[in-house]
């Protein structure tokens, strides 16, 4: 009975694993959900080249990428005064584009954007441990700063994972370039092998290492 209780749990485990890890949140590469608002971050981060640690402040210091409050984009399109007239001197401010902006921030009510890069609950992914040991935004999340409106550039499986963390010299860069999506290494094999042991990273493959 002891053996068939086991055996049933553990059927019905790879089965949740299964059905989550095959969402197509988690691996359907072009998953673009419809934003709230016509955000562009072709715009912000290409043209305007704002830092992605402007809007997700705490990617190098949290296991998660904050998305970022209203107030964040107030900074720039100040849309409100204290008494709820629009501060026509903002940038913007007066824009169609930017109605919800000014709501959220009259009324005091947040933004519902829409969570692009989705891993399943029984993944553990700390964003500032791969960000300060060389991985830069662009290995997980492709050309932001050339997309209109954000999508999943990359599977986000576990096959996908394992392949950085066998060969991380494939992948890792200067900390100084790792929100700079365009840059290129010279000799990256070279160049990585190099980082992997100034950074002192040691890749965990044990199923622990994701699955805690």
């Amino acid at each position: 009975g002891l053996v068939l209780a086991t055996a049933g749990l553990g059927l019905g485990y790879v089965a949740v694993v299964g059905a989550y890890g095959t969402a197509p949140g988690s691996i359907n590469v072009g998953y673009q959900p419809t934003q709230p608002l016509p955000f562009s971050h072709k715009l912000h981060a290409g043209t305007l080249k704002l830092d992605c640690r402007y809007c997700h402040n705490t990617v190098d210091r949290a296991g998660h990428a904050a998305i970022p409050p209203t107030a964040t984009c107030v900074n720039c399109h100040s849309a409100a005064n204290a008494d709820g007239t629009v501060d026509t001197a903002s940038v913007h401010a007066k824009s169609a584009k930017l109605l919800q902006v000014r709501e959220s921030q009259v009324q005091g009510t947040p933004i519902d954007w829409v969570r692009v890069h989705n891993l399943p609950d029984f993944v553990y992914f700390d964003h500032s441990a791969h960000v300060n040991r060389g991985v830069g935004c662009v290995s997980c999340h492709g050309r932001v700063d050339k997309m209109e409106t954000v999508y999943q550039a990359e599977p986000l499986t576990m096959t996908w994972c394992l392949d950085c963390h066998r060969e991380p010299e494939r992948y890792v860069r200067p900390r100084s370039e790792i929100y700079n999506m365009a840059w290129r290494a010279d000799d990256q094999e070279v160049l990585g092998s190099k980082l992997v042991e100034e950074y002192n990273i040691e890749s965990r493959l044990s199923c622990s290492a994701c699955h805690r």
